[in-house]
């Protein structure tokens, strides 16, 4: 039998954790809040919240509504994606492994009890207290490193670099309000051109690249929130497919859930 995993959250980097898990034969479900605020939409299976249905990278996933419906979404081959803020669905789904892939920075609910394997991405988290393993989400030397004692590096507020720029590559509201793109995912915008409005309030890019990520339209947004993401390499196929980051934070989440089912003797 394939191992069930839930994953908590279905931004870009819950996608790539859930892309490497259905790859390699695991059934993976995934939860959401009714209005996701992921920025790479493109690679966020979130999207699917919205849309009904959203691939990436050939991989489809499907909202879905109750426990039937997963296990129906899982017969096609897809990735079913649940709206369930406080992920209440692994009561009766019982995954064998549960990741916490919020990335809030701290830990909103997560326990080490919630299942045979709790693996938690990035800081927010003790491994051994909250969860069995952390993975490192920092870019760096240490990204993807699977953490079985202690916390993963501490949130600094800054963007990870892409491309030499870090802080002025991120969109953010200028004003609490109603969220409205002008731009859509994949185009090329210059440094001073407006990109979207909040609530007639423009939102200018600050480098020249790709707009590789931008919120969903009529979302409420508080100022200084993230609303956006600017590529500076300017290739847009990165926008369409899941970043070196994603991927090297999966593939230490599949360390883990291999490492930790044989340590802790965990039944298929």
């Amino acid at each position: 039998m394939p191992v069930k995993v839930l994953i908590k959250g279905a931004g870009d980097l819950a996608t790539g954790v859930a892309y490497r898990l259905h790859r390699v034969g695991m059934l993976v479900a995934m939860t959401e809040i009714p209005k996701p605020t992921a920025i790479r939409r493109a690679v966020a299976f979130a999207q699917a919240v919205y849309s009904g249905l959203h691939t990436v990278e050939g991989i489809t996933a499907r909202r879905v509504e109750s426990l039937e419906e997963i296990f129906n979404s899982w017969a096609r081959g897809e990735i079913p994606v649940i709206v369930d803020p406080e992920a209440r669905i692994r009561e009766r789904l019982k995954p064998q492994v549960l990741v916490d892939a919020i990335m809030a920075k701290r830990n909103t609910g997560t326990s080490i009890n919630d299942a045979p394997i709790v693996i938690a991405l990035g800081p927010g988290f003790t491994a051994g207290i909250d969860c069995h393993a952390v993975v490192e989400t920092n870019r760096g030397h240490y990204l993807g490193r699977v953490i079985l004692e202690g916390q993963a590096q501490p949130n600094t507020g800054i963007p990870g670099e892409v491309g030499g720029e870090a802080e002025r590559r991120v969109l953010r509201s200028p004003a609490d309000g109603l969220f409205r793109p002008l731009k859509e995912i994949g185009e090329f915008v210059e440094e001073g051109e407006t990109v979207a409005e909040v609530s007639g309030v423009p939102v200018k890019a600050r480098i020249s690249g790709v707009l590789r990520g931008i919120l969903y339209p009529g979302l409420e947004v508080r100022q200084g929130m993230k609303v956006g993401d600017v590529d500076p390499r300017g290739v847009r196929e990165h926008c369409f497919t899941i970043s070196d980051k994603s991927l090297a934070v999966a593939g230490g989440v599949l360390e883990a859930i291999l490492y930790l089912k044989r340590l802790l003797s965990i039944p298929d």
